[in-house]
């Protein structure tokens, strides 16, 4: 089914929809931002995300997680040790990242500057 199909016949059900879903919120971009650097404990995203509480960054590893973004990991140690990482379909969203970002820059400075003019 092509693209203008999928929005003629359930408009909320697109993929690109969905995709979005999958990835908004509040601190889900931060979050992924710093697992394409490389793996990372829990505790190191709590230091990089300091105004994000546990439960909150609990909830959104969890809804990642669930969406097959990210694994996580754990390691049988006293304290427990566990570990994020993205998984295959999790990497395929850097790119995206890369042209959200640019657009963003792009778009979003040329309207802050007419809304100051």
């Amino acid at each position: 089914m092509d693209f203008a199909d999928w929005h003629r016949r359930d408009p909320l059900n697109c993929p690109a929809v969905r995709a979005l879903q999958t990835i908004s919120g509040k601190w889900k971009p931060a979050i992924l931002y710093f697992l394409f650097e490389d793996t990372q404990r829990f505790s190191q995203l709590q230091k990089r995300l300091p105004d994000l509480s546990h439960k909150m960054l609990t909830q959104q590893l969890r809804e990642l997680e669930e969406a097959g973004v990210i694994s996580r990991r754990v390691y049988p140690t006293v304290p427990p040790k566990t570990e994020y990482s993205l998984t295959p379909a999790g990497r395929q969203l850097d790119s995206i990242f890369i042209a959200l970002f640019q657009w963003g820059e792009a778009n979003l400075n040329t309207r802050q500057e007419a809304l100051t003019l």
